[in-house]
């Protein structure tokens, strides 16, 4: 991978242009990806700051860069790191500097858009019709679809300095990730000010088990034990509602009770106790009903797991967000996944039906 700036577009801006009447502008590029290097990048945001020119500093973490590493190779891993800085650096020239922060994290600084509308409209391109994410990077053997989760805030608006402006930024990072990734998030005060980063980090999954135990155990009946669980799932998942469907297959809700919809073919899409997508490519193919039910209320990425026991098929949880292309989590597919057998094992003890 060659340098994604010259000389010439780098000497635009005063802090660079300094830097390259002393040194070759390869030395301040990362040697993998070729956009700026994690001390230049930082540099110039402080240089920023001390001139007093506001800008939006936000920072891009590939979502499971990890499962690309491990599955394909680091190999495969350093070519999406390079395709994915070119992007990056194509799509930010206009409007500032992109540069490697570390591993797989990207800092884009935008002297442009400092409203929160423009920002939006910023994030909107590059995650939707720029060809920069949500795409598959094509390479011999494999093709890694590839996703990312970005945070920002703005100087002066949000912080008056460094520290200030970073932490807002990775607190807003953060809260993309517990979304569910692959989405964007802008830092806004009065909805982002009193979150703190420890309380958004999810709790160890064995801590989240014991949780679902307590709260499974504590009310007798199928539909008061997921109310009980309900608030854990929300807090540790960030999801706002659990659907779930019996041998009836009427999809039902578990905090609105009127919601009623069809699911009557979702076994047809159950080749293991666990089925999650970030698209409805798959439930389409096979399962018409659900699908639709799906499109109506407007979801994106579901979690399908199976209750029951042995060959026994009670029913199904369903996680569904809708309006996010949710990417998820192995913690989180352990979770429903253990929920959904506590489930079937209250049900035998209990004689309960899912309808």
């Amino acid at each position: 991978m060659g340098p994604n700036y010259t000389k010439e577009e780098l000497s635009k801006y005063p802090y660079f242009a300094e830097l390259l009447e002393k040194t070759e502008v390869d030395a301040l590029l990362d040697p993998l990806t070729g956009i700026v290097s994690r001390r230049y990048i930082i540099g110039f945001a402080k240089r920023l700051i001390s001139d007093g020119i506001p800008f939006t500093f936000a920072m891009l973490d590939l979502d499971n860069f990890k499962f690309i590493n491990d599955t394909y190779g680091h190999a495969a891993g350093d070519v999406v790191l390079m395709d994915i800085g070119e992007r990056i650096a194509d799509f930010t020239k206009a409007v500032g500097v992109c540069g490697r922060f570390g591993g797989d994290e990207l800092l884009m600084i935008n002297l442009r858009d400092t409203e929160y509308d423009d920002k939006k409209s910023f994030f909107v391109k590059m995650y939707e019709s720029h060809d920069v994410l949500r795409r598959n990077v094509v390479m011999d053997g494999c093709s890694p679809f590839v996703t990312g989760t970005s945070g920002c805030a703005s100087y002066p608006f949000d912080a008056k300095d460094y520290e200030g402006l970073f932490a807002l930024m990775d607190k807003a990072l953060y809260r993309g990730k517990t979304k569910g990734r692959n989405c964007y998030i802008i830092y806004v005060e009065a909805k982002h000010k009193n979150i703190e980063i420890r309380h958004l980090a999810k709790a160890g999954i064995y801590s989240t088990m014991q949780s679902i135990v307590r709260h499974v155990e504590l009310v007798p009946g199928f539909e008061n034990k997921l109310h009980s669980v309900m608030p854990l799932l929300m807090d540790t998942m960030q999801i706002t509602e659990l659907y779930y469907t019996g041998k009836s297959g009427v999809m039902k809700a578990v905090l609105d009770s009127t919601y009623r919809g069809d699911a009557s073919d979702i076994a047809k899409l159950m080749n293991d106790d666990l089925h999650y997508a970030n698209n409805l490519d798959r439930i389409e193919a096979n399962c018409p009903c659900f699908y639709q039910t799906l499109k109506e209320r407007g979801i994106e990425a579901v979690m399908v797991t199976r209750v029951g026991m042995d060959e026994e098929t009670d029913g199904y949880l369903i996680c569904a967000e809708p309006h996010s292309l949710r990417i998820w989590q192995d913690e989180e597919c352990a979770a429903v996944y253990f929920l959904a057998k506590l489930l079937a094992a209250h049900i035998r003890i209990g004689g309960e039906k899912m309808d």
